[in-house]
């Protein structure tokens, strides 16, 4: 591998990486430095790959990867070669120096652990004994850092490392001590390390010194980590592992980190693949610290002595050249390391099986380059429906996944060591004129467009235009069908809305069964003989318009077409003197330009940088059901000459011609049509870009491109766009102005160079700066790269949750895990408790006693866990630091003492990552599918039921934040005397006396834990947390009927208020309201509830529990004196009426006395507007925030009407449910 750890064993030949930037810039170091012969070695080898004599800015430097940095290394030794130097292999302390550097790199912490704690978690589960096989752990095993649940299963473990250093120090750290307990602390026998390479079989026979394994020696998991470089041929190796997981039960699996560049493996299909594409290394710049690392990066030092000495200054030059640095870090410098994860179960060799019937494609070409790169392990291209079938049904027998390829413009088309299904052999179009489609015709729209899969936008448009209709595509006449099914913005998008809105019908063969599926309106002479209509059809064609490639494999599409209109197009090109200019002009351009046109205009704009310059590029497109000429006036209100300037040129074209109208292909740097560059894009929708934050942003991104040829597109929305409702489809950004695709642009010899990297990295270092101002991003262009998740979160407005369930159920398997990422799957309800408190209030103590009132719960059989999300951060704080794990863990002296640094780390971490706590809390949920009661303890956030409860809408979640006295506290953490931390206001606290003044919102529970014992605990759990699974609950949550496509198609509206409609059901509610109470029901003075639905269970409620009704109604309909508030419609209300105005409600002005205590009920908690009018017309009242609780028979934590409560100044109101659903 180049690979994970470049490292160890030198391979006789260099796998090289080129960076045409690195070697230039390296030349002119070593020009500069007295070295011109190795100068020009690295400049011929450089003038190989790219001519940079017309580009001189592609020269900017970047960090080079190790890979690079390798070459450069053993060039030099050839270049300053005497008959001294005399390689000689790395010794065991030599290679253990710099393998230590290594290790501290960011892989370990952000992906391998991650990556390997959520693949292995499944298997894990499965079984009670784990048996492992690591080849080359190095000096500690990275099962040691996995979650201890996952540890405890490992009941025997074998290694091969030949290092002999490593093999000493990894066994003596999987032994137990008195002080440490083993991080394997459940092996059955002590850990197996063979102090010999690892083999393949037909080498072995020397002995049993040399042999690898015995014969019927079988494993779970088989892990490579760090050790496939120098195992040639690796394809070899790997089946080799393959051979040795177990036979029954079946599911074992080989997992291999590999790091710099692709693994090329022979047809193996691999299960499952991830990516660490932003890895780096970073090395403290100190001689004696380079001097190992180079040495180990090298693969060898020199024999003479006085060589290596001179071979070592000579790198460590090399080394702070090619290394990068950073601002936060001066002394150190970083080299580009990424790193991926291949997984593979015996099903790996399966794939002669799927070519024996589907064809084979051997030489495929797509249109992104990048895409060629990767290695896939077949490419088969179905000509029939059924070979696509059949490529599902392979995909589900042998639990692998698949990548699709359209038009080939997606990054992800191909995917390492993954089947690709060209569509391309699936290419048939018809055309149905009125009365053509088989007697369907529809007044509305009398032709429809047939277009299969691998039809290219161009052949469409070509075809299409001959019959005089056409279909509102993309502007490049290469895209296929992913642009189609995942949005599609082009010229027509303002006047006839975007692709995927003219998409009436499609067939898509399911790939949860293999089915062929008909769904909306396909015209029956191309409904395909055996198709089926699903039950979710209306959900089906809702995804297909705006998220189509995550639900199936889409074998054609029937479109809605429209008049071929002719179109005209005007140029121009306006020069910017500087930033200033720039920011006005786009603001001009916006304001008087493009929010002034009609609906059959749009203007395209480009910013990018020529000869020396900024420019500003604008294309107006006018199109027209008559023929345009160069003295047809504009259709706008104003002249765009007096913002613009003079046009450059008017043309009148086609919609084909139009596809070489961009300006882009003819005008920028000499026209990108006709050159031989590659390019990566991001898009991101933005309204206003004339605002400052945009402006500025959008300027600064062009100053800082990586290459000359990089450019921001902006792209004109609105019109017809914004007339679908986000929800109507899919496709759920739809407010937006512009459509900004910035792109990467480099030469196209530098594929695959950091060159690339560096254009890639800028596309989504700026899409970053620019998601927090826009409204949300384009999906067409995103795949697998972990780079895109953040950028996936915003991709589908409001629809993510609905789209997440969809997938859920139509692709159970995951087979098109390679397309737009999709929130993950939905777990089944459980109860989550957040457990927080101050350090030593004992958190993790509680949360053990109430993990095993819930397992050794007599009437019913419960699984429960308690963890620590940060235990997630303390194996991060000891992979970068050193610290030790084990005593992190389990030593709470040891981790007083390094508290203050692990805060310290921790809130860089969120500095970097802000979303850090959301992916750890998830982590954590779904690291637990298989337990009915997840306990966390370790929460570092606000509120974080509010913050976190949406982000697993089927699970009710609690915080019970556990209180002690500061004296109990301090004695816990072994503290004595005063430690600077004391605080008189928290000492004696107790249960319900939590001084609430100093939090901004209300736990769902507070327990006084300063007294001694459990029995404190276990009441807290039987009297509040078991009641949750009591069959009553079950019951009532049974009579909430669910009723698809109501109040309107898409919402899934859960009929609360049935309940109170079945035999016993209001009886059923209102005792479980009353005995669910956290609160005391002869505290309560009022019990108040707003019409209609609060009015049903509020009355009862209050009757049985003997408290007087107040009763808040729409305005007008109480008589005088009365105080209101403005109420916003309610999220059903909304939903069911275009009506969207606020309306008063009001109460009795003098109904509830000053300091009374109040129980607000209603039927549902959603959004949380109904209930922030309630609150605020309390508040109006003089009633404070301190004396409500609200309850609520049904609450849908998809909607964050706890978080909307809070922001509103409402965080410090008791708010409890009965029941928890995820829909609406």
């Amino acid at each position: 591998m180049r690979v994970m750890l470049a490292l160890a064993i030198a391979p006789s030949r260099p796998e090289v990486t080129w960076s045409s930037n690195d070697l230039c810039c390296t030349s002119s170091y070593l020009v500069l430095h007295g070295d011109p012969a190795f100068a020009q070695l690295l400049l011929n080898i450089a003038e190989a790959h790219v001519n940079h004599c017309r580009h001189p800015h592609s020269c900017r430097t970047d960090m080079a990867n190790l890979d690079f940095l390798k070459v450069v290394l053993r060039q030099k030794v050839a270049a300053t070669a005497t008959a001294l130097s005399v390689k000689q292999p790395l010794s065991d302390t030599q290679y253990s120096a710099g393998f230590d550097i290594l290790v501290r790199d960011s892989s370990y912490r952000d992906f391998i652990i991650p990556q390997l704690s959520q693949l292995l978690s499944p298997l894990f589960n499965s079984r009670n004994h784990i048996s492992v096989l690591e080849i080359g752990p190095g000096p500690k095993s990275v099962l040691g850092y996995l979650p201890l649940c996952l540890r405890q299963k490992i009941r025997r473990y074998t290694a091969f490392e030949s290092n002999g250093l490593f093999a000493t120090r990894v066994e003596e750290w999987l032994c137990s001590t008195l002080e440490t307990e083993s991080p394997l602390p459940c092996l059955e026998s002590p850990a197996n390390i063979r102090r010999i390479p690892f083999i393949l079989n037909s080498n072995r026979g020397s002995g049993t010194d040399n042999s690898t394994s015995d014969s019927d020696e079988k494993f779970d998991v088989v892990l490579f980590c760090h050790s496939m470089y120098g195992l040639r041929p690796k394809d070899r190796f790997i089946e080799q592992a393959l051979d040795m997981l177990v036979e029954q039960p079946q599911g074992g699996v080989v997992v291999v980190f590999h790091r710099d560049g692709a693994l090329y493996l022979d047809g193996l299909v691999c299960h499952r693949m991830a990516s660490y594409p932003t890895g780096t290394v970073r090395v403290a710049d100190d001689d004696e610290v380079l001097d190992k690392f180079a040495t180990f990066v090298a693969g060898y030092a020199m024999q003479d002595r006085e060589a290596n000495k001179a071979i070592r200054d000579e790198w460590r030059e090399v080394c702070r050249t090619l290394g990068r640095r950073e601002e936060a870090h001066p002394d150190h410098l970083l080299f580009h390391s990424p790193s991926v994860m291949l997984a593979f179960t015996q099903h790996a060799t399966a794939l002669p099986e799927l070519t024996a019937q589907v064809p084979l494609v051997k030489d495929k070409m797509v249109k992104n380059r990048e895409a060629l790169l990767h290695r896939p392990a077949a490419v088969v291209r179905p000509t029939e429906i059924r070979h696509v079938q059949q490529c599902v049904q392979w995909a589900l027998k042998h639990g692998v996944g698949l990548a699709v390829i359209g038009g080939g413009h997606s990054g992800h088309c191909l995917w390492p060591n993954v089947v690709s299904v060209d569509m391309g052999g699936l290419d048939q179009l018809h055309i149905l004129l009125g009365g053509e489609d088989g007697g369907e015709a529809d007044p509305d729209f009398d032709s429809l467009v047939v277009a299969e899969a691998g039809c290219k936008t161009g052949d469409i448009i070509r075809k299409t235009m001959t019959a005089g209709v056409t279909v509102p595509l993309g502007s490049r006449p290469s895209v296929g069908a992913g642009l189609w099914l995942q949005g599609g913005i082009g010229h027509l998008a303002r006047l006839y809305g975007l692709a995927c809105d003219a998409i009436v019908g499609a067939v898509v063969v399911s790939v949860g069964s293999g089915e062929v599926l008909c769904i909306g309106r396909v015209p029956s002479q191309h409904r395909p003989a055996g198709a089926v209509r699903p039950e979710n059809e209306i959900d089906l064609l809702w995804a297909m318009k705006g998220a189509g490639t995550n639900f199936g494999i889409v074998v054609s599409v029937t479109f809605k077409a429209y008049m071929a209109p002719v179109y005209s197009t005007r140029d121009w090109v306006v020069p910017l003197s500087d930033n200033l200019e720039a920011r006005l002009k786009l603001s001009h351009f916006d304001e008087f330009v493009a929010r002034k046109l009609p609906r059959n205009c749009s203007a395209d704009a480009y910013l990018y940088w020529d000869s020396g310059q900024l420019h500003l590029g604008v294309t107006m497109f006018e199109s027209s059901t008559t023929k345009l000429t160069s003295e047809t006036p504009m259709s706008t209100p104003l002249p765009v000459g007096t913002v613009l300037g003079p046009e450059g040129n008017f043309k009148a074209v086609n919609g084909v011609g139009l596809f070489e109208a961009e300006m882009y292909m003819s005008k920028m740097h000499g026209g990108h049509g006709g050159s031989k560059t590659s390019s990566f894009k991001r898009c991101l929708f933005l309204k206003g870009i004339g605002a400052v934050s945009i402006a500025n942003s959008l300027v600064t991104a062009i100053m800082n491109r990586p290459t000359p040829f990089c450019y921001l597109h902006l792209l004109q929305g609105g019109g017809a766009i914004t007339d679908v409702a986000g929800d109507t489809t899919a496709f759920g950004c739809r407010d937006w102005d512009f459509a900004c695709v910035v792109t990467g642009v480099w030469l196209r010899n530098q594929d695959g160079t950091e060159v690339a990297q560096a254009a890639k990295q800028w596309v989504y270092d700026v899409a970053g700066d620019l998601l927090p101002l826009s409204s949300g991003a384009y999906s067409a262009d995103l795949g697998p790269d972990p780079r895109d998740a953040a950028l996936a979160a915003k991709a589908f407005g409001p629809n993510r949750p609905r789209l997440a369930r969809l997938k859920h159920s139509v692709d159970p398997r995951n087979v098109l895990a390679y397309a737009c990422p999709l929130p993950k799957t939905p777990m089944e309800q459980k109860l989550i408790i957040l457990v927080t408190g101050e350090s030593g209030a004992g958190k993790d103590y509680c949360a053990d006693i109430w993990a095993s009132v819930f397992t050794t719960c007599a009437h019913k059989s419960l699984t429960a866990r308690a963890v620590s999300i940060s235990h997630v951060t303390k194996r991060e704080y000891a992979a970068h630091t050193g610290a030790n794990l084990n005593r992190l863990l389990r030593d709470r002296a040891y981790k007083e003492q390094h508290r203050p640094a692990l805060t310290s780390f921790f809130q860089d971490q969120v500095r970097h990552r802000p979303q850090l706590l959301q992916e750890h809390f998830l982590n954590v949920a779904y690291g637990a599918v298989d337990v009915e009661v997840l306990l966390i303890t370790g929460m570092r956030d606000e509120a974080p039921v509010a913050a976190l409860s949406h982000l697993v809408p089927d699970s009710r979640v609690l915080e019970i934040r556990v209180e002690a006295s500061e004296e109990t506290r301090r004695a816990r953490r072994g503290c004595h005397g005063d430690d600077g931390r004391d605080n008189d206001n928290n000492k004696g606290n107790k249960i319900g006396r939590l001084n609430l003044t100093a939090l901004d919102y209300r736990p769902s529970l507070i327990f006084d834990n300063d007294a001694t014992g459990d029995e404190a605990a276990k009441k807290l759990a039987e009297q509040y947390l078991l009641p949750f699974f009591h069959e009553d609950l079950q019951r009532l949550a049974s009579m909430v009927r669910s009723v698809p496509d109501f109040p309107r198609s898409g919402i899934d509206f859960r009929h609360v208020l049935d309940i109170s409609q079945q035999p016993g059901g209001l009886a059923l509610c209102t005792s479980l309201l009353q005995s669910h109470f956290t609160g005391d029901w002869a505290k309560v003075d009022v019990v108040a509830c707003c019409e209609a639905g609060g009015f049903v269970y509020a009355a009862a409620l209050a009757l049985r529990v003997d408290v007087p009704l107040a009763l808040i109604r729409e305005a007008g309909k109480l008589p005088p004196p009365t105080v209101s508030v403005l109420k916003s419609t309610s999220h059903i209300s909304s939903s069911a009426s275009n009506d969207s105005k606020a309306k008063r409600i009001e109460m009795d002005r003098d109904l509830i006395p000053r300091g009374a205590s109040v129980v607000v009920v209603d039927d549902v908690l959603a959004t949380g507007k109904t209930l922030c009018a309630v609150l605020q017309l309390l508040e109006k009242a003089s009633i404070n925030a301190e004396d409500i609780r609200v309850f609520v028979v049904v609450e849908f934590p998809v909607h964050r009407g706890r978080e909307f409560l809070r922001r509103h100044g409402f965080g410090r109101v008791n708010i409890q449910s009965l029941l928890v659903f995820g829909g609406a």
